[in-house]
């Protein structure tokens, strides 16, 4: 009994021990990282080329909607002198084009989304990793994104965005 009793204050010893050395300090930091976002090279580049590919698919939008507008005008004039049968063709063409239209604005505004997440991500990238490094180089155990203000209370820590804006060469 004394020999189970003995095995069994071991097991809790070791147990208590082995957790408070695998609690370690936890350093916290903070970062605005939208503001590093604005301030990384390479800003005017993706704004020019975002705008370029949204003025082609206005572009394209603008040439739709006038065809539309053309075809309806076009029918709206010779109505009165159509047949039953162009009537209804002049008609599914105007409707086909408006589902056509539609359809294109859906698409390009995903195709817009895409180009933007395909634009920034190297930046983000970038900016992550040097985030990353100078939380191993510093012993953070966690580092906050403050811009997006999910974490509403915490003790006081350190900002890291001058050693972030250091490692990637910004002022």
């Amino acid at each position: 009994m004394k020999q189970i009793m003995k095995f069994f204050l071991v097991v809790i010893i070791t147990g208590i021990a082995l957790q408070s050395s695998a609690q370690k300090a936890q350093k916290l930091g903070h970062i605005n990282f939208a503001q590093l976002y604005e301030q990384m090279p390479g800003q005017d580049s993706i704004r020019k080329e975002f705008i370029a590919f949204q003025e082609q698919l206005q572009g394209q939008f603008q040439a739709m909607q006038t065809e539309y507008e053309n075809k309806l005008t076009e029918y709206q004039n010779a109505q009165a002198t159509m047949s039953s049968i162009i009537k209804q063709t002049k008609e599914r063409e105007i409707v086909d084009l408006q589902r056509r239209i539609q359809e294109f604005q859906q698409t390009a505004q995903e195709e817009l989304q895409t180009k933007e997440a395909e634009l920034t991500a190297p930046i983000i990238e970038k900016a992550r990793t040097a985030v990353k490094e100078v939380a191993k180089e510093n012993g953070y155990t966690f580092i906050f994104n403050s811009t997006e203000g999910l974490l509403l209370y915490t003790e006081p820590a350190d900002d890291i965005t001058a050693q972030v804006k250091k490692k990637l060469g910004l002022k």
